[in-house]
């Protein structure tokens, strides 16, 4: 794996033959990354994992046609192979009227923030081990958990770069940990499966190993002998960890690709009040550590955080310079990308700003209603917005919550979801995507 500045003078390299070669621009980007990883399972090492590659991406214009290619060797003789071909490519490729690098006067040019995503670590995989193996011994220890799924460490290190032939040449490296535990309880019919896992930037930050074992074990044992409720409407609670997947729907539904199109059933909300007044949605990509924090975007602009959501307002979509192009507007600096393609668009760190109600007074006013923790299947409809997900949880008595719940399906529309939500005051930043407990009201439940 290259490093930083050997990485960026390979690919200033590619863009100098892609020049010579006919292209009237180009950007190429490189991905390295190695990694460890190790499973566990009943105290017994499973497997050892060791991966390590390195790709370069290269898009090059002709006019307005454009091609990419990647390739993961990195030797003079294939980089020239490469540019050779895609040049070719793009010669022959349909033109488009919206293609091209970002705007020069856009591009990052002061210092990058520093974001302290590397630690410098390389811990050994016998360490990996331990930990894995302490975090599956602290879920199996949990009175009522009967098997296991295994425990597992990994730890990795990444390292981009971006040059395009306008001017821009930079990269950033991370480091990243994760730890996990997955086990099984209760007996025959009633048994119940769930998980814990953290993930960091830095070794430093990592919950131990027992507490995130211990709370996978504890979440396993709640879930025995799950009852089924009929079909009805009720009010829906989603659990945080679980309700960061309502933010997923929002961003498939405002990238200038789906507006552009005219695939989102949020196309004509621009501005619009889609939320209550009391909800904020912030993209941060400088969070110290965040793990998906990033100095620029995938064309080299530089990012800043944003609210995509203020005060219930949708402010903007989140659009690279394609899609910008195409809509009459300005990229925001939502590039993402690999080596295999053009960029598309996609938020950072991203939240839901914690609201003034705790999560006990968010419960206290349900009589009869869900609290899910778990969602399974994808029956989201990105045009209309139609929502069906199976879930699993808790039935909420009282304000409390009581017998575990399994084997139904949740259903309602997002624009009507969106518009009838209350953050609880709960928020943790804990993964990329961070939200507190959710109430919905409205929605509808199948059941079996």
């Amino acid at each position: 794996m290259l490093k930083v500045d050997a990485a960026i003078d390979r690919l200033t390299h590619a863009l100098a033959a892609a020049k010579a070669a006919g292209a009237d621009a180009a950007d190429a980007v490189y991905v390295g990354d190695a990694s460890t990883s190790v499973s566990v399972r009943l105290g017994a090492l499973e497997d050892i994992g060791r991966s390590e590659g390195e790709e370069v991406g290269l898009r090059v214009f002709v006019g307005r046609r454009s091609a990419s290619v990647s390739t993961s060797d990195l030797s003079i003789a294939a980089m020239t192979a490469v540019v050779d071909r895609a040049v070719a490519m793009a010669r022959e490729a349909p033109e488009d009227e919206y293609a091209g690098l970002a705007p020069a006067d856009r591009l990052m040019h002061d210092d990058p923030p520093a974001l302290d995503l590397d630690d410098g670590g390389d811990p050994p995989a016998e360490l990996l081990k331990s930990l894995a193996i302490e975090a599956e011994d602290a879920a199996r220890s949990v009175a009522g958990v009967t098997n296991s799924e295994g425990g597992g460490g990994s730890a990795g290190r990444a390292v981009m770069a971006l040059v395009t032939s306008t001017g821009f040449a930079r990269g950033y490296r991370g480091t990243s940990y994760g730890v996990s535990a997955s086990v099984i309880a209760g007996e025959g019919q009633a048994m119940q499966r769930d998980y814990a896992y953290h993930s960091v930037r830095h070794f430093a930050d990592l919950d131990a190993a027992a507490v995130i074992g211990r709370e996978a074990g504890e979440r396993a044992t709640r879930r025995v002998n799950p009852s089924k409720l009929n079909t009805q409407a009720i009010t829906i609670v989603f659990d945080p960890r679980v309700g960061s997947s309502l933010l997923g729907h929002l961003v498939g539904s405002i990238t200038g690709s789906s507006i552009a199109r005219g695939t989102s059933f949020l196309r004509d909300s621009l501005g619009a009040e889609i939320f209550a007044p009391g909800v904020t949605i912030r993209d941060e990509p400088h969070r110290i550590r965040g793990l998906r924090s990033r100095p620029f975007d995938g064309e080299g602009l530089a990012t800043t955080a944003r609210s995509i959501i203020d005060a219930g307002r949708l402010t903007g979509w989140l659009m690279d310079s394609a899609s910008a192009r195409q809509l009459g507007l300005e990229p925001t600096g939502h590039a993402a990308r690999g080596v295999s393609g053009p960029p598309g668009a996609g938020p950072s760190n991203l939240h839901m700003v914690a609201g003034t109600t705790s999560r006990a007074d968010l419960l206290k006013g349900i009589k009869h209603g869900f609290y899910v923790t778990e969602l399974i299947g994808m029956g989201v409809n990105g045009l209309t917005g139609d929502y069906s997900r199976g879930a699993s949880g808790y039935l909420i008595e009282d304000g409390q919550l009581t017998v575990p719940v399994a084997e139904v399906t949740i259903a309602g529309n997002l624009k009507d979801m969106f518009r009838n939500l209350t953050p609880a005051d709960d928020l943790v930043f804990r993964h990329a995507t961070n939200v507190p407990t959710i109430r919905i009201d409205g929605m509808t439940l199948a059941g079996g």
